[in-house]
C-alpha cells in the first residue's frame, strides 16, 4: 500500500477523518490557533480527557479520543517555538510528525490530516517547517502499513502554496 499525501485549504475541524492533530501546546488545556478551534468544535470532553494527559512535552505527542468531531481521535503534538535554530528546532518538528503518525498506525488509523505545526505564533520558517513536514510524512517507514492517506490541511493560502509546490516536486 503507497501512501498518498493529499492537500487542503480549509477548516481541519470539519474533516471526517480518523485522526486530526492538534498544534498543541505543552499543557494541552487549549489555546489560540488550531488548538483553540480544535477545542471549541470537540467540546468539553476534550479538555477533560486532556487534563488527564498531564501536558506534552515539545516534539512529543498523545492521543484523545474525537469527541465531537467527525474524526475518531485528536493526537496532540506540542510543536517547537523557533528560536532562529538554535534549540534543536528541527529535530523537534520532525519529532511531532513521527510520533504523530507513529500514534495514528498504533490507533489504525488509515487518515490522517495534519495542520500546519508551529507556523502560527511559534514563527517557525513556514517553507522549512513544510519541507519537514513533508519529508517526514514520506519517510514514515512503510513496513506500517497506516496511515494511507495524509491531509496536510493548510488554513492560509501562503502554506497552501508552499506546501503544493513541495509536494508537486517530490512527485516528479
Amino acid at each position: 500500500m503507497t501512501r498518498r499525501i493529499k492537500l487542503i485549504q480549509g477548516d481541519i475541524t470539519k474533516l471526517e477523518v480518523d485522526a486530526i492533530v492538534n498544534a498543541a501546546n505543552t499543557s494541552l488545556l487549549g489555546g489560540g490557533g488550531v488548538d483553540g478551534a480544535i477545542h471549541r468544535a470537540a467540546g468539553p470532553g476534550l479538555l477533560e480527557a486532556c487534563r488527564l494527559l498531564g501536558g506534552c512535552e515539545t516534539g512529543e505527542a498523545k492521543v484523545t479520543k474525537g469527541f465531537n468531531l467527525d474524526a475518531k481521535f485528536i493526537i496532540h503534538t506540542v510543536g517547537p517555538v523557533w528560536r532562529e535554530g538554535t534549540q534543536d528546532e528541527e529535530q523537534l518538528l520532525a519529532g511531532c510528525y513521527k510520533n504523530s503518525l507513529q500514534l495514528a498506525a498504533e490507533n489504525d488509523c488509515k487518515t490522517v490530516a495534519f495542520p500546519n505545526i508551529s507556523t502560527g505564533v511559534y514563527h517557525f520558517p513556514k517553507i522549512l517547517a513544510a519541507k519537514i513536514a513533508v519529508h517526514e510524512v514520506m519517510m514514515f517507514p512503510e513496513k506500517n502499513k497506516l496511515p494511507e492517506d495524509v491531509i496536510f490541511v493548510c488554513f492560509d493560502k501562503d502554506n497552501f502554496n508552499i506546501y503544493e509546490s513541495l509536494i508537486r516536486a517530490n512527485r516528479q
